[in-house]
């Protein structure tokens, strides 16, 4: 049986001046076989500065070419797992970040793109985030369907929130070549624990919990690239927020630059880092309530909770590594946190000299973060729902 399939249609509208132009893309497929038969649609749309328009392909307002919904062979396109925001004017110009965000309770898939806006909008940097999406193309916190990590390839610095991710092999080789090459990494928060994929059997020693006979990675990932693995719980979630303490030893360091009155709401871990050249920059005060003048809870020790290091795998370049075991959404409402996160880019990328105690870091677009927890992200959101600089983060459906 033949059956026709026609291909969506967007209108793109473009305001200059007092003028409203549009244009609207449609194609046409043909698809032969039974009622089973797995039918594809590609939707296309955003503003452009330079407006191309072919039957599966738009240039969207931050200047990506992009493709979103599904193939004709049943597969998503990469595009539809990424938004990139182009920066025009800045220190950053010619600097490409990477940002893979996929963890089931901190909202790092607000965190991350927030920063992205921030750092190509204020800086010019390039900046790509990438996203794990459920079965209908919808952002699904802590899934493991996430493709489209080819552009670290060109990558300069590859900033994590991820948490128990078992990514199909193509996409942990991304990831592997870009260790091995030495790339920057900066982890937040669940990344200590980034993968839990012991059953992969070409991957399995990236595991948070790896024992094998890899020696060099026992620890998983946590501890090769960013110093520890998971630990476990010291402050208590939505009752004990956490005020940053600079180490006096490494008050100085260009991180924590201009960083004043940072704080964060998630509650503490347990973290002892280890590694070549390892500095702590800040520990953890956990205070009894939710505010930063809040009292301390003086039986909790004062962990690690912000660090820098030199990681190496066995047969690769060595690669600077920033880890904070914070980062939740709200946690960079927090301008004293947000500044230092901003900073540890600057640093991950080499450009210390570009770190400016007063660098502007305000949200760029709508930032209204979603209270952390397992079950209450915002559901039925596409990455393309966030392109553009005035888009809101996270947008309520």
């Amino acid at each position: 049986m033949l059956e026709s399939l026609i291909y969506g249609y967007s209108f793109f509208v473009k305001n200059t001046r007092n003028a409203i132009w549009s244009m609207v893309v449609v194609g046409v497929s043909v698809s032969c076989g039974n009622k089973d038969s797995k039918t594809s649609t590609i939707l296309v749309g955003g503003p452009s500065e330079q407006f191309m328009a072919q039957a599966d392909m738009l240039e969207l307002d931050n200047g990506r070419l992009a493709m979103t919904g599904e193939d004709i062979n049943g597969e998503r396109s990469a595009d539809e797992y990424r938004i990139t925001y182009n920066g025009i004017e800045g220190p950053g110009k010619g600097k490409h970040i990477v940002f893979i965000a996929t963890d089931h309770e901190y909202r790092g898939e607000e965190t991350l793109p927030a920063l992205a806006k921030i750092l190509a909008k204020r800086y010019g940097f390039r900046c790509t985030v990438v996203w794990a999406l459920d079965d209908n193309g919808n952002i699904l916190p802590g899934g493991s369907d996430l493709k489209g990590l080819d552009v670290l390839k060109g990558a300069d610095l590859m900033v994590m929130f991820m948490r128990f991710a078992n990514f199909e092999d193509s996409q942990m080789q991304h990831i592997d070549d870009y260790l091995n090459r030495g790339g920057a990494v900066i982890g937040l928060r669940t990344s200590t624990h980034a993968f839990k994929n012991a059953d992969n059997p070409s991957w399995k020693h990236y595991d948070y919990k790896y024992g094998g006979e890899k020696e060099a990675w026992h620890g998983g990932f946590g501890e090769v690239v960013l110093g520890e693995t998971w630990v476990g719980h010291y402050g208590k979630n939505h009752q004990q927020a956490s005020k940053l303490i600079m180490e006096e030893e490494n008050k100085e360091h260009p991180i924590m630059r201009g960083v004043q009155n940072a704080w964060a709401q998630c509650g503490g871990y347990n973290a002892y880092p280890q590694g070549k050249d390892l500095k702590i920059l800040a520990r953890g005060r956990v205070l009894n309530g939710m505010t930063p003048d809040a009292a301390p809870d003086t039986s909790k020790e004062e962990l690690p909770v912000a660090w820098v290091r030199t990681y190496q795998l066995e047969s690769g370049k060595p690669g600077r590594a920033f880890t904070t075991t914070h980062g939740a959404s709200e946690d960079i409402l927090s301008e004293g946190f947000r500044r230092m996160l901003i900073n540890a880019c600057f640093w991950g990328l080499e450009m210390e000299q570009e770190i400016k105690a007063d660098n502007p870091i305000e949200f760029v677009g709508g930032y209204e973060p979603t209270t952390f927890n397992f079950e209450g992200y915002q559901k039925n959101v596409k990455p393309s729902d966030l392109k553009g600089w005035e888009s809101v983060i996270m947008p309520r459906k």
